[in-house]
């Protein structure tokens, strides 16, 4: 299997920071802010942006859990806490890897009924390949890739790396 790795342990670190600092930035005239993450990747990736925006910024950070099965988004969503606790504030839903837009869009839906004060969205990878009108307002990486290319990010283990094959 022919790997390339495209984003490394601190370069992911870097991203994470920056990203942080982005959504503080953003976010800067609310109280708290919550970062809700795709189960998965997009889960852990909500973990560290989470923490980074804890130690860059005042921000009451809300770590939130969404669960969707990818391979079938137009399933069942929830998400914990549940999407009416979640009403006015601000939101970030994050995933780890932007592709078609499948995966966003249904969960941006799932939130479109609660009254947010902002909603915005997080990638650590954008592959410009989407189907839907969907984008990242925060992302690590924009990467043009062949539709046969896969995009793999590994965020659990001592270290974080993002790899096409």
């Amino acid at each position: 299997m022919n790997q390339h790795i495209i984003l490394n342990h601190n370069e992911i670190s870097h991203k994470v920071t920056r990203m942080a600092y982005q959504i503080y930035e953003t976010f800067i005239d609310e109280d708290r802010v919550v970062i809700a993450g795709i189960q998965g990747n997009g889960y852990r990736l909500a973990q560290l942006l989470a923490e980074e925006v804890r130690r860059v910024s005042p921000l009451e950070t809300i770590l939130c859990e969404v669960q969707l099965d990818k391979s079938n988004p137009r399933g069942n969503i929830s998400s914990t806490p549940a999407r009416e606790q979640l009403a006015d504030t601000g939101l970030v839903l994050v995933d780890d890897v932007l592709h078609s837009g499948t995966t966003l869009i249904y969960a941006v839906r799932y939130f479109l009924d609660i009254p947010l004060r902002k909603f915005k969205t997080a990638v650590l990878v954008d592959r410009n390949h989407k189907m839907f009108p969907v984008k990242a307002d925060f992302k690590g990486i924009s990467l043009s890739t062949s539709l046969q290319e896969h995009v793999e990010v590994v965020l659990d283990g001592p270290e974080r790396v993002a790899y096409l094959r």
